[in-house]
């Protein structure tokens, strides 16, 4: 084989985890998209528009905790999946964009180019605010360093990375990529940590143990509910990690909302002394409707490659290494006490009547106590907080960035990922957004299950603004859509209509189905009823 940088960056790609190719080709693409399926060793997978690109390979590197790649051409293309690279930047998702760009020639014409934007280097320069690390591959003699350096940034930090490759040098020959080493860890300063942490937690009343993405983004699960066992302590999840220690055999007790969460979990965090929180991203979306504000300054905060306790903090603490180390030295503390975990909504009611949130997630819950555990793929919105009360599974979500449109698309990521059939919910107004998506399935083997939780109109918006009009976007009949894009479409207006579906749903695998279930408007589940309710009170 000839090493080219388009064959040496296919193989360092390989070699760093990514297992699929997400992408629309365009002029500029061209010479890298045919060197992708010549080479053969990563599948492609070509959707219809660019921030589905985005959102598909963010959910596939969410599940297999490994890179993904989404290729795009320059201009037109790069800067349409921005939006999805933001979202993966703030919620820690490796996703590597490769983006064609005009060649050396075409740089020194002293025309402005086709999908130009300012200069050519814009796109460049925009990429900078929502990656990690950024290279530009114009140099055959420093390609394979620039490649190496930079999808290493994407593994020790689980966040995007861009790199920019010409379309005049995707054939250039190019030396191996040798992978970068991971940095070293100070052992002295890292058993003075551990030790810190577990005299902390040995000395409190109340330890709770609190998980968010980056256990998952690091593969760290096994191990963390290892660790949760041995000292006996209380596991919750924030939003932002729902689905985390599915099948670890935790101590879990549920999901921490604030005032949104059933109130035993969130007295349990809220009145810890020491809140142990590994990968936790401090935000307002896992924070923001606390009864009380989570003190902080007793908290013991490891994310982001430190460890914060109190008013110091240990740099270069890799999660991974933390969690080795907690492991080796932990003994059950004292104070450990069991608690009764939270148990998810079951027993759907098959009867006439409308169906509301809170039924999905019961007939979602009987679906899986029946047939198995599925991956659940879930967008923004009331479906988001309906997710809330489906049994633990693994589930990915945009619980904090919060971009619409997430959930159809990562569903396909999902299956290209884990070879598994997901479930996806999806709000009516999210579906009008990357819903075509699903005509792909077809020809890339994919049958997820649908459930859009039809409402006429962005039903979260509706619940902090209720009397708005610009809140309705009218009643499309989705079934309808299904059939015409080569799935099965199922209109439900029922519970015992929901039911049926879903059956029908799993024992015909194969195409994907979708279930238009029409929610009375203004009907909002529990959690985003709870929710709302405390945002206003907490702004006003």
């Amino acid at each position: 084989m000839k090493h080219t940088i388009a064959t040496e960056l296919l193989g360092a790609l390989a070699a760093a985890g990514a297992r699929e190719i997400f992408g629309i080709p365009g002029d500029f693409a061209l010479p890298f998209f045919d060197a992708i399926e010549s080479d053969g060793r990563l599948p492609l997978y070509t959707l219809s528009h660019e921030p589905s690109v985005g959102f598909a390979a963010d959910a596939a590197a969410r599940m297999r905790c490994a890179p993904s790649v989404a290729a795009v051409t320059y201009g037109a293309g790069a800067f349409n999946i921005v939006n999805a690279v933001a979202s993966a930047f703030a919620e820690k998702s490796p996703v590597v964009v490769v983006s064609g760009a005009p060649g050396s020639h075409e740089r020194g014409s002293g025309l402005l180019l086709h999908h130009q934007a300012k200069t050519l280097e814009s796109q460049f320069e925009m990429f900078r605010q929502v990656t990690c690390d950024q290279a530009r591959l114009d140099d055959p003699a420093t390609a394979g360093a620039r490649i190496a350096r930079v999808l290493a940034s994407a593994r020790r930090w689980s966040r995007p990375v861009y790199l920019e490759l010409p379309r005049d040098t995707v054939d250039e020959a190019c030396a191996p990529v040798w992978a970068e080493a991971a940095p070293g860890v100070d052992r002295e300063a890292l058993a003075a940590c551990a030790g810190e942490i577990l005299a902390r937690l040995s000395g409190a009343r109340s330890p709770v143990l609190m998980v968010d993405v980056e256990v998952r983004r690091f593969g760290l699960e096994e191990q963390v509910a290892a660790l949760a066992r041995r000292l006996g302590i209380p596991v919750v999840t924030t939003l932002m990690g729902r689905g985390l220690l599915e099948n670890a055999d935790a101590p879990l007790v549920g999901t921490y909302l604030g005032l949104a969460g059933t109130p035993e979990v969130s007295a349990l965090v809220e009145d810890s002394d020491a809140l142990l929180m590994l990968g936790v991203i401090v935000c307002d979306t896992n924070f923001g409707v606390s009864a009380r504000r989570v003190d902080l300054r007793r908290a013991i905060q490891a994310s982001d490659g430190r460890v914060t306790l109190g008013f110091h903090t240990y740099p270069d603490m890799p999660l991974d290494a933390l969690v080795a180390a907690l492991l080796e030295r932990a003994q059950p503390l004292a104070a450990a006490r069991a608690v009764a975990p939270v148990e998810a909504a079951r027993g759907l009611a098959r009867d006439g009547a409308p169906v509301e949130p809170l039924d999905v997630a019961r007939a979602l819950n009987d679906l899986m106590d029946a047939h198995g555990l599925m991956p659940v793929a879930t967008d923004v919105g009331d479906c988001l907080f309906t997710a809330m009360d489906l049994v633990q599974t693994d589930h990915v979500a945009p619980g904090y960035y919060a971009s619409m449109g997430f959930g159809v698309p990562a569903g396909l990521g999902v299956q290209a990922a884990s070879g598994r059939r997901p479930l996806v919910l999806v709000g009516d107004g999210a579906f009008q957004m990357t819903g075509l998506e699903l005509g792909h399935c077809a020809r890339h083997g994919w049958d997820p299950v649908v459930v859009v939780l039809n409402n006429g109109g962005w039903g979260m918006l509706s619940a902090f603004r209720p009397q708005a009009r610009y809140n309705a976007l009218g009643t499309w009949n989705l079934a309808r859509v299904a059939d015409a894009l080569g799935g099965a479409g199922h209109l439900v207006r029922t519970r015992a209509e929901l039911a049926q579906a879903l059956e029908t749903a799993i024992a015909r695998p194969g195409r994907f189905h979708l279930l238009d279930v029409r929610i009375a408007p203004g009907a909002l589940s529990p959690t985003l009823r709870r929710f709302a309710d405390a945002v206003s009170r907490l702004h006003g």
